[in-house]
């Protein structure tokens, strides 16, 4: 088989097991102040036109206000001032929604070389993370920080699973280059992918209660901020985790997700495996973890790992669970600080 297969390795390298009940545009122009669905008509109104519901343009507008009730909306980019509008047209009220400019939105690619300092929530992990005729990767999550250095956040088994030299003639060591994009997006060639950490060494598994691993940062390849693609900056401090709490999560499989906590202090087993495929494997089991809705593998899936949950918040989240594992129903999260005491780590934030 030959090493241009990518092996995109599982959320925990194999199937989670039952444990009890639980699962153990466009180009842009400079616009007009009002935007205009019927050009025409509305222009007409701006000079003095028909305002009135039979006119097609007014209709196009119609809304509905923040209490629910039929309204005439009108989308500018910068607010009219006093007196620019009726207060109602036919008995409908009208109100002003100010929008700024409307631009076509793009998304954010989450497998892609980024231009340093790149940003976390992207593909990535060990640069010699192949064997057997595949190559493997996941996300890198999140940034910490111990002291004044700062580390990328991710996995056991994204950075630091290859613990035999089987099919590669080497074990993952404190040191070795973590790239991005992961080897699973560049044809398993790490010569297209760029160095942005170092192997810190620490291997949380199999001993540990949680599966993480860290790596400190290449001067000038990773935001200082700790940003992370689609949610931002994220917050300094960390809250913990409660059934029915709104999460969202950045990964390279599946970018910005969001879900919700459906259950707490869970016991799982999962099988792992010693390096990208084909290792000897053995069984992890873990308690207290945190449970989350995954219907359809939509919140988590296959290169997801390692991915930095958070609350479902639009300014600064706090971390709530580092995720690592799942099934097509359910996903599962350490705890984040669970991980920061292994590791004896805080949360880069503000």
């Amino acid at each position: 088989m030959s090493l241009s297969t990518a092996h995109r390795r599982t959320l925990a390298l194999a199937a989670l097991l039952v444990a009890g009940a639980l699962i153990a545009a466009g180009c842009s122009k400079k616009s007009t102040s009002v935007l205009e669905p019927n050009g025409p008509d509305l222009a007409s109104i701006k000079n003095g036109g028909e305002m009135s519901m039979q006119n097609a343009a007014v209709r196009a507008v119609a809304s509905v206000d923040a209490n629910g009730n039929l309204a005439v909306m009108v989308m500018t980019e910068h607010a009219l001032g006093a007196g620019r509008l009726p207060a109602s047209v036919d008995g409908v009220p009208v109100f002003e929604e100010v929008t700024g400019r409307i631009r076509a939105m793009a998304v954010a690619d989450h497998q892609s070389k980024q231009t340093p300092p790149i940003q976390m929530g992207t593909s990535g992990g060990w640069r010699y993370d192949l064997a057997n005729g595949y190559c493997c990767g996941g996300t890198l999550g999140s940034c910490v920080k111990k002291g004044t250095t700062q580390y990328v956040l991710s996995n056991y088994h994204v950075l630091e699973a290859d613990i035999v030299s089987g099919g590669n003639n080497r074990v993952a060591q404190a040191g070795d280059p973590v790239v991005q994009p992961g080897l699973i997006d560049v044809s398993c060639n790490a010569a297209n992918a760029q160095n942005v950490a170092s192997l810190s060494g620490i291997k949380s598994l199999p001993s540990s209660n949680v599966d993480c691993a860290i790596a400190s940062v290449i001067s000038g390849q990773v935001r200082s901020d700790g940003s992370i693609l689609e949610v931002g900056t994220i917050s300094a401090s960390t809250v913990g985790a409660s059934v029915g709490q709104a999460v969202k999560k950045s990964g390279r499989t599946t970018g910005l997700s969001r879900s919700s906590v459906s259950g707490l202090n869970a016991t799982v087993s999962v099988q792992y495996e010693n390096e990208c495929a084909g290792g000897n494997s053995f069984v992890k089991t873990f308690t207290g973890q945190i449970v989350i809705r995954n219907r359809g593998s939509k919140f988590l899936n296959s290169g997801d790992s390692g991915s930095l949950m958070v609350e479902d918040v639009s300014t600064n989240p706090r971390a709530v669970g580092l995720l690592f594992a799942g099934s097509s129903t359910s996903a599962i999260a350490n705890p984040i600080g669970q991980v920061l005491s292994f590791l004896g780590a805080t949360m880069v934030g503000n």
